[in-house]
């Protein structure tokens, strides 16, 4: 859904969520801030948050600003990437196909088991004693 001069996705990946705005630009991103580099550090994760461009064949054509909530940097991550390929949908039908075979549209639901009460976690169980 364009957004003024920004189209807008929202991306979600265990418990972050991801608000992404992009526009046309150089390719920069910026994630509550800082620059993406800076703000996830490690360069696996710069390399899942690129990767709707690559696949869509726009790396350093969109500027991206995002503001994440929630999770750690690995979630954080995904939640971008998912909000990134949701925005492409909507800047351009013709990048839904790539990013649908991807796999990338696809919210994924894998999240955290809770502890269970009498249990020592979600299905860990304190150790049995005959005597």
């Amino acid at each position: 859904m364009p957004v003024g001069e920004y189209n807008y996705g929202t991306g979600r990946r265990k418990t972050a969520t991801a608000r992404v705005f992009i526009k046309p630009g150089s390719g920069k991103i910026v994630v509550n801030g800082l620059d993406a580099d800076q703000y996830f550090g490690r360069s696996v994760l710069s390399m899942i948050i690129r990767q709707p461009f690559d696949i869509t064949d726009t790396n350093g054509k969109y500027d991206v600003m995002a503001t994440i909530q929630g999770g750690g940097k690995s979630g954080q991550a995904g939640a971008l990437r998912h909000g990134v390929s949701r925005a492409l949908c909507d800047l351009s039908i013709n990048n839904r196909a790539a990013l649908k075979a991807a796999g990338l549209l696809t919210r994924d639901p894998r999240m955290v088991e809770r502890k269970k009460y009498g249990q020592r976690g979600a299905r860990a169980r304190f150790q049995f004693s005959k005597r």
